[in-house]
């Protein structure tokens, strides 16, 4: 360990005691406190602790959850140099325990009062050991976490303990399925050194599980699907001082901008027989109390830390005043597989060492008390029986008196009860919404500053929006002419700078590529809009749509005041309708089958475009059903394609901005690709001008190409600009006002350019843009205006002032700047029958019940 200078140790003290904030390097310098220092820096940690402990009113409290541990598997794909725990099949009875086995140790855990049951495991070994393949196939089960899942289930609903999950690396998809069967889940960050992990010879070295990068995008995951994680780090594994510290600050990150992250555990490494680091020392226990501290100095009064008591020796109250509120999970009946050398101690012991330190020791859940108290949505409706059980109502702490037996465990039975504001979709034109904003608008999409931390890099990193010089604009005007496809992405940025004599030129080229990939037909379809719910808690950070389901603005239709609406769609001459709703938690899993079912039972030539793919994940999630096996049955349901909405833009780094839970980007093309392949078509989408760049237009598109070149599964491309009057990223203050009118006009002209050949349909919405504007992209590479739709709600409760509906006459008068045809198209681009078309002209294409009552003078 280098040394730092006395003067650096009291500057950086002196800011701790102070309440300032700390940097990277600060920290650095107080991990190395030792003596009189430590000291100084203890006292410090343990004021932010006792703060954070008034502020929950636990004051003098350190908790503990009394658990059992479930070694599901020793099996594992990574091979760490310090794990006791993963070991070969040679040298376990089986690949996993049994499910008789795993109840066994649930039931003699509950009858010694435990109330967690902590699932630790290898990651993926069947990734790598071929018996773990073939026991996991002989059982039924798909995957490991499959056999995860039903074993937490069958614990939930035999024992009543709350199953906290350790299976390693998680993807987002699988925190999906995972979290309505725990109330939390956890994973040990360890360490974000890349050096431990790069280099041969080092602890992480050919463990393809502990990239730093994988395990952070893990804990940000979770935080994104509000799941109660707790992380870590390891301290001594051969890690330098600094990088602790980065380790530590990038917890810190993720906590701030999810608050996610329910705990924080600061382990020392201990030496192991038979493992590659047997002969190195154990981490210093000052070391630890050190590192302790400044965690807590960094992560803040919120944020729970731990420290595993059987690792600590006798050293019970140093820790407590480096700033610890929490013992951890303790078992009176199985050891510590992880560290079994290292037996727990006696909870009584605990409790007596504890109070000599001058606190009480309680109770707590293996879910923390404070997200027991939030409930959604950060607990699964699923799960609240099993949480409530245990839970003192007050404190959401343990309760002394809790009785534990098993309760069932199973998806919503009902969630189709009509409720809330059910005629929203006519009132947004007339009341409009009750607020503009939801009133846990300041932390239901995380913290807004983090938010524009993690926003600054990101638009830093990449080009400006401004695009090339004159000469580079007529440059990319030429080779756009030339080779519509063949436009670098330099080219097409600049192309989306055109103004003035080039952007009637732009527009001119895209009509006339327009012409010749769809002729002169400008098209639209008579469809309902059937939003079925707005009640959602994914978090998304642009939707005005979503509330709580006890927001004044909340509803849910029944099936039957679905299956109504289809029904007006249909007497109007619609040849489609297109059903997308909230995430509703409340929902059963096989919601979106009963309400395709219900409107093809009412309306059996009617086709349905439902469900968008994070609809599609969410669905599967609930049926623990893989997407192609969950579309196949969606098929069968009545669902004849997709809306390729939630798609936003494609790219990650401007998605967890925009977004909070919503699907990762290659979710989203998994989704519209397996559509493709079992024979539901898709549309694209693309959502821009909030805190996206030109090149990540330009980058979408070209994605969409690629993957149409493909699949040749979409059927259109529609381009959405963002509206912001309402939405919740542009009242922060992040997001800009949308595109501008020259924008939209370049953007849906260089849409037709780089998909021409591929997609022949390119859409505009005239929700999102004014009627001025269609008609101008009309006349610059769009073809398509979309649907009458009868109800438009989304758009509508974010501020758009286009209305909620366009009758056929409407959309015949758009179009009649262009001199073109003006047709009504079925959802694949045919003709409708005479009958559908009759009916639509007796209606102007709009149900009566939607239209909006005019005055009277």
């Amino acid at each position: 360990m280098s040394l730092v200078s006395d003067s650096a140790l009291r500057r950086a003290l002196a800011r701790a005691r102070d309440g300032k904030a700390l940097d990277v390097t600060e920290a650095t310098v107080l991990l190395h406190a030792r003596g009189a220092h430590l000291d100084t820096l203890l006292d410090h940690a343990s004021r932010v602790r006792d703060a954070g402990l008034r502020a929950v009113d636990r004051e003098g409290v350190i908790t503990y959850s009394r658990k059992v541990f479930i070694p599901l598997t020793r099996l594992c794909r990574d091979k760490c140099g310090y794990c006791t725990f993963a070991t070969a099949p040679h040298k376990v009875p089986a690949a996993f325990l049994s499910p008789d086995e795993v109840l066994e140790i649930a039931r003699q855990g509950a009858a010694m009062g435990c109330k967690e049951a902590l699932f630790t495991l290898g990651d993926r070994p069947e990734d790598r050991w071929r018996q773990a393949r073939e026991w996991l196939d002989a059982h039924g089960y798909d995957d490991t976490l499959s056999y995860v899942r039903a074993m937490a289930v069958r614990v939930l609903e035999e024992t009543g303990l709350l199953p906290h999950l350790n299976p390693g690396v998680l993807s987002w998809r699988d925190l999906q399925r995972l979290k309505p069967v725990a109330p939390s889940m956890g994973m040990m960050l360890e360490t974000t050194s890349r050096r431990l992990f790069e280099e041969k010879g080092q602890p992480h070295y050919g463990s393809p599980d502990k990239d730093p990068a994988v395990r952070l995008r893990v804990l940000e995951d979770a935080g994104r699907s509000n799941v109660p994680f707790t992380t870590g780090i390891l301290i001594g594994i051969g890690e330098t001082v600094e990088e602790r510290a980065e380790s530590i600050f990038a917890m810190r990150r993720v906590a701030r901008e999810y608050g996610g992250i329910q705990e924080v555990i600061v382990q020392n490494f201990r030496a192991k027989p038979d493992t590659a680091m047997r002969g190195l020392p154990d981490a210093d226990l000052q070391e630890l109390a050190a590192t302790i501290a400044v965690a807590r100095l960094v992560m803040g009064p919120r944020v729970r830390l731990q420290a595993p008591p059987n690792l600590v020796d006798s050293e019970y109250e140093l820790m407590i005043r480096a700033g610890i509120d929490d013992w951890g999970g303790v078992s009176p009946l199985t050891p510590d597989h992880v560290n079994p050398e290292r037996p727990w101690p006696q909870i009584d012991d605990l409790a007596a060492r504890t109070a000599e330190a001058g606190f009480r020791l309680r109770e707590r859940l293996t879910i923390y008390p404070e997200y027991v108290l939030a409930g959604e949505p950060w607990l699964d409706p699923r799960l609240f029986a099993h949480v409530e059980a245990l839970a003192d109502p007050e404190t959401g702490l343990a309760r002394e008196d809790a009785v534990l037996q098993g309760r069932p465990w199973q998806e919503p039975d009902g969630g189709f009860a009509p409720s809330g504001r059910v005629d929203l979709h006519v009132e947004v034109d007339t009341t409009g919404r009750t607020t503009d904003r939801r009133d846990d608008f300041d932390d239901v999409y995380g913290d807004w500053d983090a938010l524009r931390d993690r926003l600054a890099p990101a638009a830093g990193a990449a080009p400006a929006s401004g695009g090339g010089t004159p000469g580079e604009l007529r440059q990319a005007l030429r080779k756009a002419a030339a080779d519509p496809a063949g436009l670098t992405d330099d080219e097409a940025v600049a192309l989306l700078s055109a103004d003035g004599d080039a952007l009637e030129e732009l527009a001119a080229l895209a009509d006339d590529l327009r012409a010749q990939a769809a002729g002169d037909d400008v098209t639209y379809v008579v469809n309902r809009n059937i939003n079925f719910t707005n009640v959602c808690y994914t978090g998304c950070r642009f939707c005005a749509f979503a509330q709580r389901r006890t927001d004044a603005d909340a509803y849910t239709l029944s099936l039957e005041q679905v299956a109504d609406r289809a029904e007006e769609g249909w007497l109007a001459g619609a040849t489609e309708v297109c059903m997308q709703g909230g995430i509703h938690p409340d929902l059963p899993g096989t919601a979106y089958f009963d309400l395709a079912r219900a409107v093809k039972a009412r309306t059996p030539g009617m086709h349905v475009h439902a469900f968008s793919p994070m609809e599609v994940v969410n669905g599967a999630s609930r049926t623990n059903l893989s997407i192609e096996e969950w579309l196949h049955a969606a098929k069968e349901a009545g669902v004849d394609s997709l809306p390729g909405t939630a798609a936003e833009i494609l790219d990650d780094d401007v998605r967890w901005v925009l977004t909070k839970g919503k699907l990762p980007a290659k979710e989203w093309i998994e989704v519209v690709t397996t559509a493709h392949r079992v024979g539901i078509p898709t549309t694209a989408t693309m959502m821009y001008g909030h805190v996206d760049n030109h090149l990540h237009w330009v980058r979408h598109i070209k994605l969409i190409r690629r993957l149409q070149e493909e699949t040749g599964g979409f059927s259109e491309f529609v381009l959405l600009p963002f509206v912001h009057t309402s939405a919740p990223i542009y009242l922060a203050g992040i997001a800009r006002p949308g595109p501008t009118a020259r924008e939209n006009r370049a953007v849906h002209a260089l849409a037709r350019i780089l998909l021409h050949g591929a997609i022949r349909n390119i859409q505009c919405s005239w929700v999102k843009l004014q009627d001025d504007l269609c008609r101008q992209v009309l006349k610059g590479g769009v073809n398509d205006l979309g649907g009458t739709l009868m109800e438009e709600t989304i758009s509508r409760m974010a501020g758009s002032e286009n209305g909620s509906y366009k009758t056929i006459s409407e959309l015949r008068a758009m179009a009649s700047v262009t001199g073109r045809p003006v047709r009504q198209r079925t959802t694949e681009y045919g003709v409708p029958s005479d009958e559908r078309l009759a009916a639509s002209a007796a209606s102007d294409g709009v149900c009566q019940s939607v239209r909006r009552v005019l005055p009277t003078v």
